[in-house]
């Protein structure tokens, strides 16, 4: 066991690629008539793909986004905006 801080740090590419999953897993989420942020809060919380439409193959693509990285994007443009 360590007693260093884990430090975790996203280019700006991959960040600008997590957006665009986001917004067409949201955009395919909200054609199917969900509501988009508590499919996205459920699936980022629990991890379960079922939260997300297959539609569009959002479920496909929101797979491919690390959640700690997306919690990490998510908190910085929370925090800087």
């Amino acid at each position: 066991m360590t007693d260093k801080t884990m430090t975790f740090s996203v280019h700006e590419e991959r960040e600008k690629e997590m957006k665009e999953v986001l917004m067409a897993v949201y955009d395919a989420l909200k054609q199917k008539g969900y509501n988009p942020i508590n499919q996205l809060v459920g699936y980022i919380l629990s991890e379960d793909p079922t939260y997300i439409t297959t539609f569009n193959n959002a479920r496909g693509l929101i797979r491919h986004i690390d959640r700690d990285e997306l919690l990490q994007v998510i908190v910085k443009s929370y925090l800087t905006e």
